[in-house]
């Protein structure tokens, strides 16, 4: 079975049709198309194309056909290295058809924005006026904004590490598709665009896609950072550009405040790492800290050009004189490089010093800038002097937008966030205490046990060895606090966090470790992770606990009584499903909210979102809007993973688009939740008995077979996800090689990789069975219809079930032997029950009938996917055969990870 109902009959393959105005993206693709096709046959030769050519038009019958993947198998029988060279073709066509529909979105915005039509879906304009419309007025936006905070965290997780090189060839391919997205360039400049891209195509062909040695925490600074400065940087003046253009229809404004920040892990994220640690933490805030202050440096020396303003010909502030004098006398050698025939431009000179003051602190010398607020300072002096002499047109909005990234970005660039588990901290203070059994302590004995030390008593072995890198991890919080400020450091963040004393011991050992503030708090926001089913479901206990301890009380009320409590998508489905994740999540939210009203604490919710869908992934309008009523109020925290943050920040115009929408949706669901919902309570108790069935289901198959964890290594390439070298954090948590040790993203990137998604929907079809059994169909189909939650619910399994195939899938299970026989029935009647119970509700008869964008999206990548996962197949049952040996025929299999990553779009 095939999950390609989306198929029409007569509906060729060969030649898809694009609506009226995708005309440009289907130019695109075929002028992209053309040009893999001649790259390859320049590099590999007209057979290798003629090859590629009968594998993808094989591809093309079989899903046109609906027949058996026999004919691919057959034409897929090849040499390692043929099959590598066969993979990367295929992954190039991907690489072509994603860029193509990353520019058409920006067509499409343009398009928007040419019209005096309605407002582009998603875009602030929209829901602006959307919000006016439903009565809410120009002060109850401002006031929201006031205290509005969107804040994506970027994660390193090894499901997408393109190399900076390739992104770099991404961008000449991207800037080329731009420049002629309205098809108003000459023929001879489109010949030029035509060799830049061929060019760029071509040295990524003969450009390794990934680096032998597994990256370095540093190399995934790096990876992070090219986003953070080369995309968000130059992005963020048009993104408060284009809020301020929507408010000045509402009538005057006061300046937008810093509403966006960013966030980090890496660097930080110590949870399973035995990279990470101090030593880590202080080479993540230094490379940002230098990248930051370059960035700065360059658009200094560009405001030096811009502003050449003569006192000849207009006023300047006396207060400029006066800094550019003092900062002649306190700053020598660099006043002595000052060219005299610029003596009569004192903001030139004085831009000059202050880009002085930024290189001294860089270099950390005596006469650096003591924190970003003496930077801001002076550039506000000079802000202020040309508003005052008519220079509003005459550089202040260049300054401005300086301003605006020096608000957001300060001295550090993004937030570093820690991360550690909660074991780790019980193995610390078991050390520190001289009770090696403290970790098995109930959770009750441990919070009696910490009182005293939060109460500031010394510990029993205070130079216990094997606690002394969790302290030096918080010496350098407290040491980094000081130096690079308090906005550098973000949470303190507890993954398997199950009671209170989890949230104690983080304050404990700080206290411990010296990091107290002036006023003897510790000067962190400690925030538990709750990650599993039952971690969820007790959370508003743990949280009562905390909030009834007198101390910790303190200790918020020192942070302004704001609790943050992150959110874990993605162990919560590989525990109980995704039916069972989702509504936990949403059942806790809903509790907490309630718990914070009671308690005078708000709490700030950060959700733990991944790439894929089985890990919290999805269009993040969706998710905000079907969010508890009164949870979000105005805060957003998100981390960015894997192929997500290539894909909504790769390019600055997409990057702008997302946070738009992001920013919009988190307005309005603060301003104008859904209304309250009489039919919410019946919904709840079926959503409820639903997700339960589906976790039994779900658990049966994953958690209580005896012999699944063997089929599941056997079905599914977990041998290469494990050994390819695509981040600095092992797969695994420790422990058996079982499916409970296995950390989410391999475990979710796996089942994509043999396309049965397993993990998205495997129980769902079971549990809407039962439901629409016991409750009637009529009853699921209103929740789909009305009820925000699970329309999108829905909506999420119908994309996965659209992008799985199960004749495919069956391939990869035969590879378990006579495991197959007992789990693949288990899997195959479990997806076709998920599929027909979502047409159902859906009333269709086929999958994405009402998204054909996505439908079409899909479709012009199975033609490239399917042969990549045929060839792994085969690949995988040699290389096992051989023992699983390094060489051609794992390099080749590498190859087919990376590519059909990149047709799914969807890998952990």
């Amino acid at each position: 079975m095939s999950a390609t109902s989306e198929h029409v009959p007569g509906d060729s393959l060969r030649d898809v049709e694009f609506p009226r105005v995708d005309q440009a993206l289907r130019e695109d693709v075929t002028r992209l198309g053309a040009l893999v096709g001649e790259i390859l046959a320049d590099q590999l030769g007209a057979d290798f194309l003629a090859l590629v050519e009968r594998v993808r038009a094989a591809a093309i019958r079989r899903r046109e056909q609906q027949t058996s993947t026999d004919e691919l198998v057959g034409l897929l029988t090849a040499p390692a290295a043929v099959a590598i060279d066969l993979a990367r073709a295929f992954a190039t066509y991907f690489q072509a058809i994603n860029i193509a529909e990353r520019v058409h979105r920006i067509r499409r915005r343009r398009d928007y924005e040419r019209t005096d039509a309605a407002p582009q879906p998603g875009s602030l304009r929209e829901v602006v006026r959307d919000l006016v419309g439903d009565g809410v007025s120009r002060e109850e936006i401002l006031a929201l904004i006031a205290r509005l905070r969107i804040e994506p965290v970027f994660t390193a997780h090894p499901t997408e590490a393109v190399r900076r090189s390739l992104l770099d060839k991404e961008q000449v391919l991207v800037k080329c598709l731009i420049a002629d997205i309205d098809r108003q360039r000459t023929p001879a400049e489109r010949r030029v665009d035509r060799e830049r891209m061929r060019l760029a195509l071509t040295a990524g062909w003969q450009t390794a896609d990934a680096a032998r040695e597994r990256p370095t925490v540093q190399d995934e600074m790096d990876h992070v950072s090219y986003f953070l400065a080369d995309v968000l940087y130059p992005m963020l003046p048009v993104f408060y550009e284009v809020f301020e253009d929507v408010l000045a229809e509402l009538g005057p404004a006061p300046p937008l405040p810093a509403l966006l920040r960013f966030g980090t892990w890496v660097g930080g994220d110590m949870d399973g790492n035995p990279n990470v640690g101090a030593d880590t933490v202080r080479a993540a805030l230094a490379a940002q800290r230098a990248q930051i202050l370059a960035a700065y440096r360059r658009e200094i020396a560009q405001l030096e050009r811009l502003l050449s303003q003569s006192l000849s010909r207009v006023g300047v502030d006396a207060a400029v004189l006066e800094r550019l004098a003092d900062y002649r006398a306190r700053l020598p050698k660099a006043a002595a490089r000052l060219k005299a025939r610029y003596a009569d431009m004192p903001y030139r000179h004085l831009l000059s010093l202050i880009s002085a003051r930024l290189a001294a602190t860089a270099a950390e010398r005596d006469d650096a800038y003591a924190d970003v607020t003496e930077f801001r300072a002076d550039l506000e002096l000079i802000a202020a002097s040309l508003r005052a002499h008519r220079g509003a047109h005459a550089g202040w909005l260049a300054l401005r937008q300086l301003l605006q990234r020096v608000d957001t970005f300060g001295f550090h660039l993004a937030t570093l966030d820690l991360r550690q588990e909660s074991g780790a901290h019980d193995q610390a203070l078991a050390a520190l205490l001289a009770d090696p059994h403290w970790p098995q302590r109930d959770a009750a004995a441990r919070r009696a046990g910490l009182a005293p030390l939060l109460a500031g008593a010394a510990p029993a072995a205070p130079d216990a060895d094997t606690a002394a890198s969790t302290l030096a991890v918080f010496r350098t919080v407290a040491e980094a606090q000081q130096h690079y400020g308090a906005q550098a450091i973000g949470p303190y963040i507890i993954s398997m966090s199950r009671s209170a004393a989890d949230v104690l011991a983080v304050l404990a050992l700080a206290r411990m470790a010296g990091c107290v503030g002036a006023d003897g708090r510790v000067p962190l926001d400690v925030a538990p992770l709750f990650e599993t089913i039952a971690d969820l479901q007790a959370a508003q206990d743990v949280l009562v606990q905390l909030f009834a301890d007198p101390l910790y009380r303190e200790h918020l009320a020192a942070r302004g009584d704001r609790q943050m409590v992150m959110l874990g998508y993605s162990d919560s489905a590989k525990d109980g499903g995704l039916f069972a994740s989702r509504w936990a999540l949403q059942r806790t939210q809903v509790l907490l909210t309630e718990l914070a009203q009671r308690s005078g604490v708000r709490i700030a919710f950060f959700h733990g979102r991944g790439g894929s869908i089985s890990r919290g992934g999805g269009k993040t309008e969706r998710a905000v809007i079907a969010a508890p009523r009164g949870s979000v109020d105005g805060y957003l925290r998100l981390t960015e993973q894997g192929e997500v943050i290539h894909r909504k920040y790769g390019i600055r115009a997409l990057a702008l688009r997302n946070l738009e929408q992001t920013t919009g949706a988190v307005l309005r669901a603060s301003l104008r939740p859904r209304p309250a919902e009489p039919r919410e309570a019946a919904w709840r108790e079926i959503v409820g008995h639903m997700a339960d069935v589906s976790r039994g289901h779900y658990r049966a198959l994953v958690h209580e077979s005896e012999r699944f964890a063997d089929y599941f290594r056997a079905a599914t390439p977990i041998d290469v996800i494990e050994r390819l070298r695509m981040g600095s954090r092992p797969p695994r948590r420790g422990g058996a090689g079982g499916v409970s040790s296995l950390r989410a993203i391999p475990w979710v990137f796996a089942w994509s990789q043999n396309r049965a998604g397993l993990t998205g929907w495997y129980g769902i079809g079971t549990a809407l069975s039962a439901g629409i059994a016991r409750y009637g169909v009529d009853a699921l189909r209103e929740m789909t219809r009305d009820w925000p939650f699970f329309a999108t619910f829905v909506d999420d399994v119908e994309m996965l079930l659209a992008k799985s195939d199960l004749d495919i899938f069956a391939r990869y299970s035969q590879l378990a032997g006579a495991l197959h026989e007992e789990f693949h029935p288990l899997i195959a009647d479990e997806f076709a029950r998920t599929l027909a119970a979502v047409l159902e509700l859906k009333q269709a008869d086929r999958l994405l009938a009402g998204d054909r964008r996505l439908a079409l999206s899909i479709r012009l990548r199975n033609p490239y996917v399917d042969p990549i996962s045929l060839l792994q197949v085969d690949l995988l049952a040699r290389w096992r055969a051989e023992e699983r040996p390094e060489g051609e025929l794992f390099l080749a299999l590498a190859a087919t990870v990376n590519g059909i990553a990149a047709g799914v779009q969807n890998t952990g």
